[in-house]
């Protein structure tokens, strides 16, 4: 499993520097693999796009648990929001510096804001799945829906901006939805 999660570290580690060097539509897979040390077929067994290794999002049990894991009592809503700030606040900080890089990659590429929005399809998933547990599955998937918009919203705005913390930004979005 380490030569995997090393792989794999490699990867995103390249992938960031050529995007930072050439832009994300100026780099190449091939560029990609040969800057990490394997083929393209490797990267391609770890990311099934190049804009995968942008917005591929490790975090969906770790928000799938922390939704769950709210009291039952609150509403679908409060859960979903508070569930998702829960699991921020459980990122260390290193991984903050790379989730803003990448998100801020995605804020100046327009060819990988759509990539965002299906590659939250599945972090959406996870808190309906979650949120299904206590209230009709209809609601679960509006109500996950409206929190990945409200948290792409408010993620790619603190990427562009100085404020280090992104969980300044998290509570905005939960201020939106009227749950904080």
């Amino acid at each position: 499993m380490a030569k995997k999660d090393d792989t794999r570290r490699a990867l995103l580690s390249a992938a960031m520097e050529l995007f930072a060097e050439r832009g994300f539509d100026g780099t190449t897979t091939a560029a990609i693999a040969a800057r990490a040390g394997v083929t393209e077929m490797t990267l391609f067994r770890h990311f099934p796009t190049k804009a995968a290794l942008v917005v591929d999002d490790p975090y969906d049990p770790l928000i799938a648990e922390a939704v769950r894991a709210r009291p039952s009592d609150e509403t679908p809503l409060r859960a979903a929001v508070t569930g998702v700030l829960d699991a921020w606040a459980a990122v260390p900080p290193p991984e903050t510096v790379a989730v803003r890089e990448r998100l801020r990659l995605v804020a100046q590429t327009p060819s990988l804001q759509s990539a965002l929005t299906a590659g939250s399809r599945a972090t959406e998933e996870a808190i309906a799945g979650a949120l299904a547990e206590r209230t009709e599955p209809a609601r679960a998937r509006i109500v996950a829906a409206s929190v990945i918009a409200a948290l792409n919203a408010a993620l790619l705005a603190w990427s562009l901006g100085d404020d280090p913390d992104a969980g300044t930004a998290l509570r905005s979005a939960a201020r939106a939805l009227e749950v904080e």
